[in-house]
């Protein structure tokens, strides 16, 4: 078995991260390349930078972000938020970045995601989902699909016309504001057929609450496909960390308050899962 990443997550709003409870409530948690050297000397095994409010606010990711990171970490880091071409992801690979993420661009525009993995590979191309359950597949309004592309108007991608059994997520783009009618699974798979390395999945139910991951959301997706999975959303304990990594199928965990705020460190969540005979490494 491969060794389960453990990775910060710095969401960035105005030069500062950030950290709120379901997407909304931010509050600071300071400078983002302070906080990229202290994860680095802390053992992280990436980092994702996420700015969270460039495509709400139609201005592309800061290239001096990546650059500023790059100068002062030796660990792979992600940078997503308001990439809207290749051209896009060209300038911040260039700038230093590992790994770009794309969300509400790849939604609109899934040719995005095979044109980056053609340029630059697949292991550069990071989709990020943001999901929220559906308790009632019925009732997710047709019309939320006029905010995709046409490419994914077909029934298989669509909430109210899957043929997944079971629960169901919906995929929200531009920083949790919209929904979608996308159902998270069949969007998962299609980005993987499209050339993305790996997933970025975050539980909206869970983001900031602590609360633990979405084990039964994970899992489905990393069932779906043969990509890794890094969950995101809820992580408030160790044996969170844990179910993510075993329960949930995933093979890297993210968390962002937690360690902000230094209620729990790398070396004690690797600690733990070293206990529990998952491999980390160290």
């Amino acid at each position: 078995m491969l060794a389960k990443r453990i990775i910060p997550c710095l969401d960035v709003k105005d030069g500062r991260v950030v950290k709120g409870i379901n997407f909304v409530e931010l509050r600071d948690a300071g400078d983002p390349v302070e906080q990229a050297k202290l994860y680095d000397e802390a053992g992280a095994d990436e980092l994702v930078f996420l700015d969270i409010t460039a495509t709400h606010e139609a201005r592309k990711t800061v290239m001096e972000l990546a650059r500023a990171v790059a100068d002062q970490v030796f660990i792979p880091f992600t940078i997503g938020g308001g990439i809207r071409t290749v051209d896009d992801m060209r300038g911040i690979l260039r700038a230093g970045a590992d790994k770009i993420s794309v969300n509400s661009a790849a939604v609109r525009n899934p040719d995005i995601i095979s044109q980056g993995a053609e340029a630059f590979g697949s292991q550069a191309v990071v989709v990020a989902i943001d999901a929220r359950r559906v308790t009632d597949p019925s009732a997710v309004n047709s019309k939320r699909s006029s905010v995709i592309s046409d490419q994914l108007t077909d029934s298989q991608f669509t909430i109210h016309n899957s043929q997944l059994n079971g629960p169901r997520w919906e995929v929200y783009v531009a920083g949790g504001r919209t929904p979608t009618g996308l159902d998270a699974v069949a969007w998962a798979k299609e980005a993987e057929r499209r050339g993305a390395g790996e997933i970025l999945l975050t539980s909206m139910d869970g983001d900031g609450t602590q609360e633990g991951y979405d084990i039964e959301l994970t899992r489905a997706i990393a069932d779906a496909v043969n990509i890794p999975v890094i969950a995101s959303g809820g992580a408030g304990t160790l044996l969170h960390f844990a179910q993510a990594l075993t329960e949930g199928g995933a093979d890297a965990a993210l968390a962002a308050s937690l360690f902000h705020y230094k209620q729990l460190t790398i070396a004690e969540v690797k600690d733990y899962l070293a206990q529990q005979n998952i491999p980390v490494r160290k």
